[in-house]
């Protein structure tokens, strides 16, 4: 796309960049150690040398405060893991944890997913994406900022490898539903469920501290994962 045709059609985010200031922690973690995790999204690179090895790489969007991101790479250190955020008190806090238990396969884009899919990751190269707990824009006026559009699902069938996954969750029963047709309807990609609807949370996603609030409270939460043929 050209600049002009950016200006006339310039693309919709998926997200909102929130308010909120980073604790002192997470601060001290920004300032003192954010080149040791985070990349340089005006970079291109070589995740093997990144990473100082070959591993499978997975991919996650909008990780939030981490927590999540920092289990998943601690249970699974045979995994290279690059996690893309836009809040910096997020990313604060996810530096701090992978410094407080010695995670090292954890990098780090402070940077638009779209963009850093889009531009920075090689095509046929990530054996998993994750997209869990996604802005809703649960009204309606404000659907056409969901991540997962067929635009969005053609990015997915370019980046992973064959036999790589998507996996989201989400506690909006309507989103939900909209990301399984909109997935189901691609050609290259398969739903891992027995009943082409809703998986089970593998064991491999953590249960967070907004989610365990929302089963106790009676909340569902639905989790899709398809693979590419």
């Amino acid at each position: 796309m050209t600049s002009i045709e950016k200006q006339l059609h310039p693309r919709i985010r998926s997200f909102a960049l929130r308010q909120g200031r980073a604790t002192a922690g997470q601060q001290k973690a920004i300032d003192s150690v954010w080149q040791d995790y985070c990349l340089d999204p005006s970079e291109t690179y070589n995740y093997a040398q990144v990473f100082n090895r070959e591993a499978p790489l997975i991919v996650e969007i909008g990780f939030g405060n981490g927590s999540s991101l920092a289990a998943m790479a601690e249970a699974n250190p045979e995994l290279n893991y690059l996690g893309v955020e836009v809040h910096r008190p997020g990313i604060g806090h996810l530096m701090l944890l992978l410094e407080e238990k010695g995670i090292k396969n954890v990098k780090i884009y402070h940077h638009d997913a779209i963009e850093i899919l889009e531009q920075k990751i090689p095509d046929h190269s990530v054996s998993g994406i994750h997209l869990f707990f996604p802005d809703p824009w649960h009204k309606r006026r404000h659907h056409k900022r969901r991540i997962v559009r067929p635009s969005f699902i053609e990015l997915l069938n370019s980046k992973l490898k064959s036999a790589g996954y998507f996996h989201a969750a989400t506690d909006w029963e309507h989103y939900a539903a909209e990301m399984l047709k909109t997935l189901s309807a691609s050609n290259t990609l398969v739903n891992m469920s027995e009943d082409n609807k809703y998986c089970q949370r593998p064991d491999y996603r953590p249960l967070t501290k907004f989610e365990n609030r929302g089963i106790r409270l009676g909340h569902g939460v639905w989790d899709l994962i398809f693979k590419k043929i």
